[in-house]
């Protein structure tokens, strides 16, 4: 799987049944070659004129399942890091 393909699904938290948006981005380990997180846009501001505030680092041990159209994660809400940008 490619990070487009990853980009194009729609993450859905599934302890509060939240969806937390669309994957921009992955942070991962050089050396190693692991993917360490996803990185998803946080909330909007004013209706989405202003850009976003903050993103959302999601670690990969919290992704349960990748399915064709979306991203399942277990994920409580203070191992979600909410990074101010």
């Amino acid at each position: 799987m490619r990070l487009f393909e990853l980009r194009q699904k729609e993450i859905i938290n599934i302890c509060t049944c939240k969806s937390l948006g669309c994957p921009v981005d992955l942070d991962f380990d050089p050396r190693g070659g692991r993917i360490l997180a996803m990185i998803v846009p946080g909330p909007a501001r004013l209706c989405g004129l202003f850009g976003r505030d903050s993103e959302y680092i999601i670690p990969w041990d919290c992704i349960r399942q990748i399915g064709e159209d979306i991203i399942l994660v277990e994920i409580n809400e203070d191992r979600c890091i909410c990074k101010d940008l």
